[in-house]
Parts: C-alpha cells; structure tokens; sequence
C-alpha cells in the first residue's frame, strides 16, 4: 500500500487483473472505494504529461531569469554606489539624511526595474504577435499572470537594491571626502 493506491505486481497482463482485485477489495471492506487500476507506466504518463513538463520547465526557467535580474539590478547599483562615494559623502556632510540616500538609492533600482518591465512587456507582446502570426493556435497569457510576474519582478529589483543602498548610506564621510 503507498499512500491511498494499492500496488499490486503481477506477471500477466495487469489490466485482466484488475476486475479480480476489485472484487477481493470489495468483499474485504465494502465501505472502502476502489477507483481505477492503472500500470506504473499510465502513472508515469500522467505524471509527466506534456502540460506539467512545459509547466515544470517554464518555473525553472523563470526562477533562473529571476536571479539573473536580482543579481543583475544587485551589480549595476553596487558598482554606481561604489562610483558614487564622495558625492554621497558630500551629501552626508552637508546634512542629508542616510535614510534620504537610501530612499534614493532603492528609487534607482525600482526605476531601472520599470524601464525594463516596460521595455520587456512591449518587446515581449511584440514578439507573441509575430509568433502568433507565424504559428496560429499561440495562446496569449491573460492579464493576472502577466502582472503578478511584472509585480514579482518589480519586488525583487528593489529587494535587491535594498542591498548597495545601504551600503550607500553607511558610507563614512572622513573617508569619502578624502577619495579620489
């Protein structure tokens, strides 16, 4: 027994067994239902049918274009923080808040993120109407899934800036002054 299926292994063919099991299950527990026999190999085929393969490798697929994006947002506002550190120093030293440097650090990856949601939705609605043209039966996602995965998206890069822009707003004003 695995769970709520019985598995039997029998030499012969195993849907001739089926009928026979059925009747020995009924009489041993007349409560207990017994639904549809299937071989290990209808199992499998049900299991990985073409629609949960597609489903399984786009959420790989997704998952990885996800972490190139945060690594990315990651490394472009690092890199311009660190370019940035006497005029953040400069900042601080006339009387900026750090939370104001934060702010305005997290604001430049949440910009970066739209300009290229906005830019990847138009080249991506550009590229299914082609695909649609050339192949016919495409079916377009609907709204909710498109902006449920801009929205992710959008979180993500400002998660990810969260990281440069404090740093940004740490930075000491004696050594940041005294760069360059």
């Amino acid at each position: 027994m695995m769970g709520d299926r019985l598995i039997v292994q029998v030499r012969s063919d195993p849907y001739a067994m089926a009928q026979p099991i059925t009747r020995i299950l009924r009489q041993l527990s007349p409560n207990q239902p017994v639904e549809g026999a299937a071989t290990l190999a209808d199992i499998r085929a049900e299991v990985m049918s073409p629609e949960r393969l597609n489903v399984a490798v786009s959420v790989v697929f997704a998952g990885v274009a996800l972490l190139i994006a945060v690594v990315g947002v990651a490394g472009v506002l690092a890199f311009t923080v660190s370019g940035r550190t006497r005029e953040f120093g400069i900042r601080l030293a006339v009387g900026s808040q750090p939370r104001n440097l934060l702010l305005r650090v997290v604001a430049e990856g949440a910009a970066m993120a739209i300009g290229g949601l906005a830019l990847g939705a138009g080249c991506g609605y550009w590229l299914a109407q082609l695909a649609g043209g050339l192949l016919g039966e495409l079916k377009m996602p609907g709204v909710l899934p498109v902006a449920g995965s801009a929205l992710v998206l959008l979180m993500a890069a400002v998660t990810a800036s969260a990281i440069p822009a404090v740093r940004a707003a740490r930075i000491d004003v004696i050594q940041a002054l005294r760069s360059e």
